[in-house]
C-alpha cells in the first residue's frame, strides 16, 4: 500500500513540474509576442503617424501632442503617462494584472524613441493613416492575444465602468478618442490632419476585430471546470461581465458540474481565456461564435428587430 500511495504522490509530482514548465514556457512564448508587437507599434508610430502629425486617440495621441508642445520624445511621453495609469490599476487590479502591460509599455516606449530618427516612410497623410492604423491594429492584436493590454485609456475605461456602469465601454473609448482628435487639430492648427487621425482611429478598430476574430460578432463560451467560483468572480472583477451557471452531470462519472455560460464582445475574450488558462489548465471550454445578441450590454430586442 505505501508503495503504491508513493508511486501516486510521484506522478502527481511529475504532472506539478510538467504543468509549471509548460507555464513558463507560455509566459517566455508570451512576453517574445508582447516584444514583437512592441516593435511593430513603435514602427507604426515612428515611421507612419507622428512624423505626419497624426494623433490617434489613447496615450499616444497625447504623447504626440505633448511632443510638439515641449519638444520631448514622444516615446518618453508614453511612458511618463502610462506611470500614474499603471499605478492606479496596479492598486485597483492586482501586480500580477499590471506586469505584462508594464513591460509592454516600456518596450513600445523604448523602440519608439529608438526609430524616430528614421523619420517618416511616406509624407501622404492617408497613405500613413492607412499603413500606420493597420500596423497598430496587429500589434494590439498580438498583445491581446498574449494576455497583456497597452495600458493607457484601456485601465482609465476600465476603472470608470466600476464607477459608472450605464456607461458603455464603446462609448467611452469613443469620447476618449474624439476629444484627443479634436484636441490634435487645434494644437496642429489643421482640420485636415486631425480627420486623417479620425481615419486612423476607425481603421484601427475595424482591423483590430479583424486581425483578432476575423468577422464574428461576438464569442460565447461554454466552461466545465472544477474552480467555477474563481473563474466566475474574475469574470465579475476584471473583465465586468456576468454569467450563467448550467446545472450538469458528467456521463462517465456521473460527478454533478457547474457549467459556466457567457457571452462576451470579441475584444475580451483573449482576456477570458487567459483568465481560464490561469484558473484551469484543465478546464473543458468550448468557444463558438454568436452573431447576435439580445440584452442588457447589447443590441435591445425590440428597437433592432423593427
Amino acid at each position: 500500500m505505501k508503495s503504491s500511495m508513493g508511486q501516486v504522490s510521484k506522478e502527481q509530482k511529475s504532472e506539478i513540474q510538467y504543468e509549471e514548465k509548460k507555464t513558463f514556457q507560455r509566459r517566455i512564448q508570451d512576453y517574445l509576442i508582447i516584444t514583437l508587437a512592441s516593435g511593430i507599434y513603435a514602427v507604426s508610430v515612428s515611421l507612419f503617424l507622428d512624423p505626419n502629425s497624426l494623433a490617434p486617440g489613447g496615450v499616444t495621441g497625447i504623447a504626440i501632442i505633448l511632443n510638439r508642445l515641449t519638444g520631448l520624445e514622444t516615446g518618453t511621453w508614453m511612458f511618463l503617462i502610462n506611470i500614474p495609469i499603471l499605478a492606479l490599476g496596479m492598486w485597483k487590479f492586482g501586480l500580477k494584472f499590471i506586469l505584462s502591460t508594464l513591460y509592454c509599455t516600456l518596450a513600445t516606449s523604448f523602440a519608439t524613441n529608438l526609430l524616430t530618427p528614421v523619420g517618416a516612410l511616406t509624407k501622404d497623410p492617408l497613405l500613413a493613416a492607412l499603413v500606420g492604423a493597420s500596423l497598430m491594429a496587429v500589434s494590439l492584436g498580438l498583445v491581446f492575444k498574449a494576455g497583456a493590454t497597452t495600458g493607457g485609456t484601456d485601465i482609465i475605461i476600465k476603472l470608470l465602468r466600476l464607477k459608472l456602469p450605464h456607461l458603455k465601454t464603446g462609448f467611452l473609448f469613443l469620447l476618449t478618442d474624439a476629444i484627443i482628435v479634436t484636441a490634435s487639430a487645434f494644437v496642429f492648427q489643421n482640420l485636415d490632419t486631425a480627420l486623417y487621425a479620425g481615419v486612423v482611429v476607425f481603421i484601427n478598430s475595424v482591423m483590430l476585430d479583424l486581425v483578432l476574430y476575423g468577422r464574428d460578432g461576438a464569442k460565447m463560451f461554454f466552461i466545465i471546470s472544477d474552480s467555477p467560483q474563481n473563474i466566475v468572480a474574475r469574470l465579475l472583477e476584471e473583465l465586468d461581465i456576468s454569467a450563467t451557471y448550467i446545472s450538469g452531470s458528467g456521463a462517465y462519472t456521473g460527478t454533478d458540474k457547474k457549467v459556466i455560460l457567457c457571452v462576451v464582445k470579441k475584444p475580451l475574450s483573449p482576456k477570458l481565456e487567459e483568465i481560464v488558462r490561469q484558473e484551469d489548465p484543465k478546464a473543458f471550454t468550448i468557444i463558438t461564435s454568436a452573431s447576435e445578441i439580445y440584452g442588457e450590454g447589447y443590441k435591445n430586442i425590440f428597437s433592432q428587430k423593427l
